[in-house]
């Protein structure tokens, strides 16, 4: 990310979608190398070669573990965030139904009944019966449709938590929705760490607490916030919690789930019984070693930077303020990611503005990377209460190192330019 002139004498294109992916390291692609070239072994075996492959999974599993603050064998390697959220919702709501003696539900008002199941017996009140998890209103479509799914297969209550102004979890509505019978019922709670979108960090360990006092697991995805801000799964008793390796500079296809061994969990996938049974296939010993690698520089770089990238995000958010005074930040002005800063520009729309930034040579986002390439509205700013035409203004800009005063101030001027085009 530098302003340094190409070969046509143009700036380099300042890159400032970090959320949506990071490049990877020299370091991770040279620790990969050996277990995809000589010691490629499958871990499994129990020849040498296996053994030695076999050392490396233990040896990456341990220290990713450590960089989340926990255990080794509280890891589940897997290919992203999008299947860590689908085994932690859909592998602990159905291992906890199983365990509080709720059965599946259909047939209940305004439901759709999957073909082929049975609705809920004759005499009985289904709802009553009735397995419910708990999300919030900003979820990750991972998350999202994982509950979803739940819902048209097995009859599950899908209850969304409301958010503030600024993308917080209405924490008393979690409490209340975990009071009494209701709450009995409730299979799991699950709440991102920090949100794609606008940035806010939420308050996980009060989010830990309330659900544990009335006895119900919670899931966090940690996917934005791995390497980004400190975390310590163990210390904040949390019971599983996700994370996607290409946000913290590893290959695309590489993340984890961290669970807890006390959590009830099902598998989603049916194998060989690799993973602690929680996902079989053969392991990807180079893609675990990636995720160990990346996530200790991103952490090292954390913790080296975190000050200096703060100061440039606000510094950044300021100067898009003083050039385009009806520019609105979104989401928690301090308790935000240190490389976050988003907004809404009344009177135009985000996809206009992102290509006119573009053609300047500044890439940044609307919002979520995971639309398949559509431009959508940002689901936690209509979450946040905003119209929908204010909220298809968005644009979202994210990086991972600071940014100078130079691309600061070619930043602010690209975008003073591209709204003034675009508003006259």
């Amino acid at each position: 990310m530098t302003d340094t002139p190409n070969a046509s004498g143009e700036p380099d294109e300042l890159y400032l979608d970090a959320a949506a992916t990071e490049p990877v390291t020299r370091n991770v692609i040279e620790a990969m190398m050996p277990f995809m070239t000589d010691a490629y072994a499958n871990p499994a075996s129990v020849h040498q070669p296996g053994k030695t492959a076999a050392r490396a999974l233990d040896a990456a599993r341990a220290s990713f573990a450590a960089g989340l603050g926990a255990r080794p064998d509280d890891v589940i390697f897997t290919s992203g965030g999008t299947e860590s959220d689908n085994l932690a919702i859909k592998g602990i709501a159905m291992a906890r139904m199983r365990a509080l003696g709720l059965q599946p539900v259909y047939g209940l008002a305004g439901d759709d009944e999957p073909s082929g199941v049975n609705p809920a017996p004759a005499g009985e009140h289904p709802a009553s019966r009735r397995p419910r998890i708990i999300i919030s209103s900003i979820e990750h479509p991972a998350v999202a449709q994982s509950a979803q799914w739940l819902h048209e297969w097995f009859g599950f209550e899908v209850v969304h938590i409301p958010v503030d102004g600024q993308a917080h979890l209405d924490l008393d509505a979690l409490e209340q929705e975990l009071d009494g019978e209701a709450g009995e019922r409730t299979t799991l709670v699950s709440a991102m760490l920090a949100n794609n979108e606008v940035g806010t960090v939420e308050p996980v360990e009060e989010l830990v607490r309330i659900a544990h006092a009335h006895g119900v697991p919670i899931h966090v995805d940690a996917v934005q916030a791995a390497g980004q801000i400190p975390i310590r799964m163990r210390d904040w008793d949390v019971d599983a919690l996700s994370v996607s390796g290409h946000k913290f500079g590893t290959p695309k296809g590489l993340g984890a789930l961290l669970v807890r061994g006390r959590t009830p969990i099902e598998p989603v996938l049916s194998g060989g019984g690799q993973e602690r049974g929680l996902r079989s296939g053969t392991q990807n010993v180079a893609g675990a070693v990636a995720l160990a690698i990346g996530l200790n520089e991103s952490n090292a770089r954390m913790a080296a930077q975190y000050r200096e990238l703060t100061d440039s995000r606000d510094m950044l958010i300021d100067a898009v303020r003083r050039v385009v005074p009806r520019a609105e930040l979104t989401g928690d002005p301090v308790s935000r990611l240190p490389g976050h800063a988003s907004f809404i520009f009344p009177g135009v729309t985000g996809e206009a503005l992102l290509v006119d930034l573009d053609a300047r040579g500044i890439a940044a986002s609307s919002g979520s990377a995971c639309a398949i390439g559509r431009h959508e509205i940002p689901g936690t700013l209509l979450a946040m209460g905003l119209e929908p035409q204010i909220a298809k203004s968005a644009l979202r800009m994210t990086f991972r190192r600071p940014l100078t005063r130079e691309e600061i101030e070619r930043i602010s001027m690209a975008l003073e330019d591209s709204y003034t085009e675009l508003t006259h």
